[in-house]
């Protein structure tokens, strides 16, 4: 069975307006045209037979003029019943056709509807294909088409789509185990080195100034290397899509927690917190430590590639009254972006300007971590770049009902961008 159709419906359909449509209306269209031509055929078939059949109804028997005077008369007589005859013939052709014509005309309307009803019947595995593979795009790739039914060209490209998905899970969950494995690994040699500078700071006698420095530096090196590491492991687990904690959560006491356990490095710096509106009816549904990431990662951005005296706004709404979904909102000060390349962010490793570059102070994963994050809760990420300088990051979530929750826990600690 071929599923497309030819090349001459494409033609047809374009010039009926209909190139555009869908297939279910190419096939109609198809289906329709070739009614349309069969009955006309026939209707004409039919005429021909019926003029044939007058003229030789006219065509009166030669009646001779050698005939008695009576015979005469009964030979007009039957020339004169013919003619009655062929002109009812006439006009019962005349009926039969007009009535053909009309009967071609309803059943071309009722064609119309037949045609969209089998080309929908024709369609319908080819949909279900569609809908399964949106859902499990949407998903995850674990699930499969499963088309069922006899071995023919549906069933083969459903097949040939299943393995595709095969594939693409196993190179998807071989990255994942090799990011996983390798940040675990790598843990262990940290540890060591780490170690071995404490071991090395504790032996009897004064330490030297630059054997101090050296340590400190090394130190901080190995930390941001394990915030690195960290981040890593997030990140798998995030795209894996496995989550054990999941829970209802209050978004704003997320967000709240975040900005108190950076009171410190906030005061360092010299910003100020704008008043934060946050509503109480933003709850969300979701995994309690990656959503703490996510309110962890935006708030950190905001302080660490901030202006000093700079200020930091933090919002948490609803989004109307009866919306089905609830958004952070953090706003911050600092230097101009290009909003052409502010996607980039969520790319990781990526940053703008130069102060994004050398200041050491993140591993350049933490708007990656919250895309990632957002996108696992069937959330979205927006980065706006502010015209007076600084970044806007809007968070939307899918919003939950408030009952049964377990809220976040009050102390936060912080995660390095």
């Amino acid at each position: 069975m071929k599923w497309g159709p030819p090349r001459r419906l494409a033609g047809l359909t374009a010039r009926l307006g209909l190139r555009r449509g869908t297939a279910r209306t190419h096939f109609t269209a198809l289906y329709v045209t070739l009614f349309l031509l069969s009955g006309t055929a026939l209707l004409a078939i039919t005429a021909v037979v019926a003029s044939g059949g007058s003229r030789s109804s006219q065509t009166a028997p030669d009646g001779g003029t050698d005939q008695p005077a009576t015979a005469a008369q009964a030979q007009g007589r039957i020339a004169e019943l013919e003619q009655q005859l062929a002109q009812a013939h006439d006009t019962q052709s005349r009926q039969i056709l007009l009535g053909c014509a009309i009967a071609l005309g309803v059943m071309a309307v009722i064609s119309v509807g037949l045609g969209w009803f089998v080309a929908g019947r024709v369609l319908r595995p080819l949909r279900v294909m569609t809908a399964a593979t949106r859902r499990i795009t949407a998903d995850s790739l674990q699930e499969r088409l499963a088309i069922g039914g006899p071995v023919d060209e549906v069933k083969d490209l459903a097949d040939t789509i299943d393995d595709l998905l095969g594939r693409l899970e196993g190179s998807f969950d071989a990255q994942r185990l090799f990011v996983a494995n390798a940040s675990h690994e790598l843990r262990t040699p940290l540890t060591t080195m780490r170690a071995s500078l404490d071991v090395a700071l504790a032996k009897p006698g004064p330490v030297p100034e630059t054997t101090a420095t050296l340590a400190a530096r090394m130190r901080a090196g190995l930390d941001q290397v394990d915030r690195l590491l960290e981040s890593f492991l997030v990140l798998a687990r995030t795209q894996h899509g496995e989550f054990s904690d999941t829970a209802r959560l209050a978004l704003g006491q997320l967000a709240l927690t975040a900005l108190a356990g950076r009171a410190t490095d906030i005061a360092a710096k010299g910003l100020t917190v704008r008043d934060s509106r946050i509503d109480d009816s933003a709850w969300v549904w979701g995994s309690q430590t990656l959503l703490r990431r996510v309110a962890d990662n935006v708030v950190d951005n905001a302080i660490a590639y901030n202006d000093p005296g700079g200020w930091i706004s933090v919002e948490v709404r609803v989004a109307g009254d009866d919306a089905g979904t609830v958004s952070l909102v953090v706003e911050s000060s600092g230097p101009v972006l290009d909003q052409r390349r502010v996607a980039d962010l969520v790319q990781p490793f990526r940053r703008l300007s130069a102060d994004r570059t050398g200041t050491g102070q993140g591993s350049g994963l933490g708007l990656s971590i919250v895309a990632a994050i957002t996108q696992a809760h069937h959330g979205t990420l927006d980065l706006r770049a502010r015209s007076d300088g600084g970044l806007r990051v809007t968070i939307i979530l899918p919003r939950t009902d408030s009952r049964a929750t377990v809220e976040a826990p009050d102390t936060g600690t912080g995660v390095a961008h």
